[in-house]
């Protein structure tokens, strides 16, 4: 009875509290004139001075909010510069909508009186986003980016890529200090989550700080600010793993991130495919569009031949066989309160393993066969990088900035590869060595003006030697009859120099003018040397595969740029113009030549609201072909193709347009956006191949009109009735180009490729929370057949925290390709487990990879000349222990 009882009383506690209506308080804040947006609008208890409920007003200064409790309460309404109002509200059950308009009163800054405070999750100020860390996270977090996958709008990819919305940061910074520009993913993917409070999202961010509010800005950035107890001490983690058939993993961090001086030291040593660094050239060469102060940053030495891995479509840790060894020391100094030094050495050790069988199917021109290759890659490479930079601020409007780059890279690279039956041996040892000096001075006249004067000199050379143990090439070289093995030696040298005058104009509403006024030299030198050999003696260097190359080209440039506003409307106008020199020497032929161009461009932007945002543009554009398009004789860049170049100057012409429309903004419940990208190249280099069974050569031809046109729109919509988040991502991409094959006359080619998915994540406070998503992609390429295939990747990853010591992930994924009869679907299963033995110091867990012990995967592609079937070997299921601990 008494068991009756209480079901009855909960029963009736459940029905009259699913009876109390709610009640919808909306309204507006204004200051009589104009709506106030990010105001912060509080509902409070009467009595207890709890938060009910808060929310903040939108762009036109609407908010709403809602509860169901009823009695007396205080509506607070603030907003910086403005005088709080607090308005008293009695609630009941019978109420539904009530509508408040607020008006607040301008009120001068007074730092010795506080109004009113109150911790909430989100708070904006100007272009700063503030999250705090302890809201939206369970305690599952190792590391910044899994952090950072919790914070709502940021999106990260399976390689480590942040993005804000659709758009990726320009750097990551601890508590305002930035070390890794964009190499930004060692530090997300090493540095501890545990000490970070608070991650700021710096909108409209500017990498000078004197350029704020000056300079048309549209990056984002992202700063992690420390909670007190992390700040000024010495602190870390240490991280071990131990498992199965020699699979393994250390990390170590050491901190200390004091007011004046910074430390992070940090190390990765692992056997389980964890790619610790991201992609290292975005540290040695971080690359930035149309920024001030960038001269050089698209400047590097280009390269002919590379074994590395291909580019899957697939999780490359699943096929990345490693023992990687990761050392990065790096400090920041402010000896005094003008000076800044900021410090870093990086120093990377791996040995990769690859492997891949595939078959070719050719059938094309004439040319109808197959080729199957058995191919195991070993890399081995050691890289030394280290970067000085000084800051100096000789006051609040004058600045230099001077960085001092060095890199050291050794590579050594072997395959071991059976070709058609044929056992043969490749290896290619190559070098990089780079040398990186940029100095900058920053003056601000007044408010709205800034001068850059910017100096750059790089130097980098990447020496090759390639050799091949079997000879393919009897239709090529029929006069070597004994040759057995070819070798290749190459040097490609590259020095750039420039100077660069940029001057700011921010002008009254808002207009802007920009001025240019510069010049790069850059000079290329590529030495080739190919030869025919019987076993180490050199029978053969044919004429016609030797290189002797030396290209100068020098551009003296004018450029400028004018923003216009109204109202809502932007337009901006530029035009650049370009007197190039140009010298080529080919072979010991040397040649002249002095293009003169201009490239304009147009461009509109308009904010039809505070939720509706367009942006188009048009542009015409000529370049310059680079060292690569002008070298005259054939170079070997696979052990079964050649290239060669025009021999001969040439300048391209390409007409460009962008369209972009913008619905919502990316911290709102729902955001779409969509790009459409169309690209005309009245000019364009196309290739004139040979291709037969043993070798491909290929020569680059001038070709008249290519096209190219990509639709990508993604939304996000966040359900707040189940806490989770929906996003979805269409694309679709066709291209038209020409080449020759056979020489069977121009080939019209049409590539169409599709893609279409849906992912849906929670964002649960309880126990459980989970990620799921599809993708599909289709591909088509047109020429006089069709061929196409379809495939898709689908993933369900769940999390349980069963409470404070003890939690559980677990994630599936699901591979279906295409195209192929048997062996076309793959499913995977990963496994993670933490145990908190000592709150905060010591933590044990588990980890699985590959449960399901899945060796090998087939893929299906195509291409204008055939198809091919592909597969690659996995890591094979592994189990690991780990132990972490925090000092």
């Amino acid at each position: 009875m008494i068991l009756l009882k209480n079901i009855r009383l909960i029963i009736v506690f459940v029905y009259s509290s699913i009876c109390v209506g709610q009640v919808n308080i909306s309204g507006s804040v204004s200051d009589s004139l104009n709506p106030i947006s990010s105001a912060t609008v509080i509902l409070k208890d009467s009595l207890s001075k709890s938060i009910i409920a808060y929310t903040y007003t939108d762009d036109e200064g609407i908010y709403q909010l809602k509860t169901n409790k009823t009695g007396g309460f205080n509506l607070v309404v603030s907003s910086l510069g403005y005088e709080a109002k607090i308005l008293p509200l009695v609630l009941n059950s019978e109420q539904k909508n009530l509508k408040i308009d607020v008006v607040l009163k301008e009120k001068p800054m007074d730092l010795d009186e506080v109004i009113i405070q109150a911790e909430s999750p989100i708070s904006i100020s100007n272009d700063t986003i503030n999250f705090k860390t302890k809201y939206f996270t369970d305690g599952t977090e190792q590391t910044v980016e899994d952090l950072l996958r919790r914070i709502p709008g940021l999106q990260i990819d399976s390689e480590g890529t942040i993005k804000v919305g659709n758009q990726e940061i320009e750097k990551l910074m601890v508590d305002g200090d930035d070390l890794f520009e964009k190499g930004y993913k060692i530090l997300s993917k090493n540095m501890p989550a545990y000490p970070i409070e608070e991650v700021e999202v710096l909108k409209n961010y500017s990498n000078n700080r004197l350029l704020k509010g000056v300079e048309e800005s549209n990056k984002v950035a992202l700063n992690l600010k420390l909670d007190e107890k992390s700040k000024r001490i010495w602190f870390g983690n240490i991280e071990t793993s131990i498992g199965n058939d020699s699979f393994y993993q250390l990390k170590g961090n050491l901190m200390n991130f004091g007011k004046k001086n910074k430390y992070y030291f940090l190390t990765n040593l692992n056997s389980i495919g964890y790619n610790a660094t991201g992609d290292i050239q975005n540290l040695v060469r971080p690359f930035r569009i149309n920024e001030p102060a960038s001269i050089g940053d698209n400047q590097s030495v280009n390269t002919l031949l590379s074994l590395s891995p291909p580019q899957l479509n697939f999780k490359k840790s699943r096929t990345n066989f490693n023992n990687a060894e990761l050392v990065s020391l790096n400090a920041i100094f402010n000896p005094t309160e003008k000076l800044k030094i900021k410090t870093l050495g990086f120093f990377n050790w791996d040995e990769t393993d690859f492997f891949r069988n595939s078959t070719d199917f050719v059938d094309v021109s004439g040319a109808s066969f197959t080729n199957t290759e058995d191919y195991q890659l070993q890399n081995k490479k050691r890289i030394a990088f280290g970067k000085l930079d000084f800051i100096y601020n000789f006051s609040k409007t004058k600045m230099l900035e001077a960085t001092t780059k060095y890199n050291n890279g050794d590579f050594d690279d072997v395959s071991n590869l059976v070709f058609n039956g044929n056992s043969t041996l490749e290896n290619l040892q190559h070098q990089n060595t780079l040398f990186d000096q940029k100095i900058s001075y920053s003056t601000k006249f007044d408010d709205q003006k800034v001068f850059l004067l910017t100096g750059r000199f790089i130097d980098e050379e990447s020496p090759q030697s390639y050799s091949f143990n079997e000879f393919f090439y009897d239709d090529l070289f029929p006069a070597s009859d004994n040759a057995n093995n070819v070798s290749q030696q190459s040097n490609s040298q590259m020095k750039f120099a420039g100077i660069n005058a940029h001057l700011l104009d921010r002008r009254d509403k808002g207009n802007l003018l920009e001025l240019q006024l510069g010049n790069e030299f850059r000079e290329d030198k590529l030495f080739t040397t190919f030869s025919v050999l019987e076993d180490n003696s050199i029978i053969d260097q044919p004429t016609g595969y030797q290189n002797q190359t030396k290209y100068q080209v020098n551009d003296l440039y004018f450029k400028s740029k004018y923003l216009f506003k109204i109202k809502d409307f932007g337009f901006t106008a530029k035009l650049d113009a370009h007197q190039l020199f140009n010298r080529l020497e080919n072979n010991n032929l040397s040649d002249h030549q002095s293009p003169f161009f201009i490239n304009p461009s147009l461009g509109m932007d308009w904010k039809i609201n505070g939720k509706n945002k367009l942006m188009t543009s048009y542009s015409y554009t000529t370049t310059n072909a680079g060292v690569l398009d002008v070298f005259d004789d054939f170079v070997l860049t696979g052990f079964r193709s050649f290239t060669k170049g025009t021999g001969d100057f040439n300048q391209l012409d390409a007409s460009s347009l962008v369209f972009n429309y913008q619905l919502g903004n990316w911290s709102d419940r729902f955001f779409a956006n969509t790009f459409i990208i169309y690209n005309k190249n009245h000019d364009f280099f196309s290739t004139n191949t040979q291709l037969q069974q043993n070798f491909a050569q290929s020569e680059k031809i001038l070709i008249k009109d290519r096209e190219f046109i990509s639709i990508n729109s993604d939304l996000d919509f966040y359900f707040k009735s189940i806490s989770s988040n929906l996003k979805l991502d269409l694309g679709y991409t066709k291209s038209e180009f020409k080449n020759i094959v056979n020489s069977t006359g121009l080939r019209e080619v049409t590539s169409n490729n599709y893609n279409y998915g849906l992912e849906l994540r929670s964002g649960f406070r309880g126990a459980f929370n989970y990620h799921v998503g599809t993708k599909w992609t289709t591909s088509q390429i047109k020429t006089t057949i069709d061929n196409s295939f379809t495939n898709n990747v689908s993933f369900l990853d769940l999390s349980f925290v069963f409470n404070d010591k003890f939690d559980v992930q677990m994630q599936s994924e699901l591979y279906y390709f295409g195209n192929l009869e048997t062996d076309n679907t793959y499913y995977f299963l990963d496994f993670d487990a933490r145990y908190k033995l000592i709150e905060n110091k010591l933590t044990l867990g588990l980890s699985a990879k590959n449960l399901f012990n899945t060796e090998r995967f087939r893929s299906f592609s195509i291409s204008d000349i055939g198809f091919s079937t592909t597969e690659y070997r996995l890591l094979p299921r592994f189990v690991l222990l780990k132990m972490e601990y925090r000092f």
